[in-house]
C-alpha cells in the first residue's frame, strides 16, 4: 500500500496514529518489555515465508487463506499493543515508506510490501 492507493488526509491520520499508539504503549510497558522479541521475530520470519509462497501461487489480496494469514500478522503486531484499524494502516504504510522495512519485507518476495499492504487495509476494513 501506498500513499497514491490512499487520500492523503486519511494517510496522515493512520501515520499519527500508528505514532501516538505506539509511544503510548512503549510508555506504558518500559519499552515493550513484556514481548519475547526473538519469538515475534521468528513468527513474522514464518509468516512472511507463508505469505510469499502463497504470492507465488497465485493468492490476492482480498483471498481468504491471505485474509487469514494478515490475521495472524494482527495477533503477532498485538503482542506489542492492540492497533486501532488506523494504525493498523499507519503500519502498512510504514513498511512501503521506510526504506529499511521496505526491503526488509520485500527481500521475501519482491511485491511483498504492496501485496500485503492490500492486504492489511482489506483486512483492516472487514474484520477490525
Amino acid at each position: 500500500m501506498s500513499t497514491p492507493t490512499m487520500d492523503h488526509e486519511f494517510a496522515d491520520r493512520c501515520r499519527r496514529s500508528l505514532a501516538d499508539e505506539q509511544a503510548a504503549s512503549l510508555a506504558a510497558t518500559g519499552g515493550w518489555a513484556h514481548v519475547d522479541k526473538d519469538r515475534v521475530h521468528s513468527d513474522w520470519r514464518e509468516l512472511y515465508g507463508e505469505i510469499a509462497a502463497a504470492m507465488t501461487g497465485g493468492a490476492r489480496p482480498e483471498d481468504e487463506t491471505i485474509q487469514d494469514l494478515v490475521g495472524r500478522h494482527y495477533a503477532i503486531a498485538c503482542r506489542f499493543y492492540t492497533p486501532s484499524p488506523d494504525a493498523y494502516l499507519g503500519m502498512a504504510l510504514l513498511y512501503a515508506e521506510d526504506d529499511a522495512m521496505r526491503d526488509f519485507h520485500n527481500a521475501y518476495h519482491p511485491q511483498m510490501v504492496e501485496f500485503l499492504g492490500a492486504a492489511m487495509r482489506r483486512y483492516a476494513e472487514t474484520r477490525l
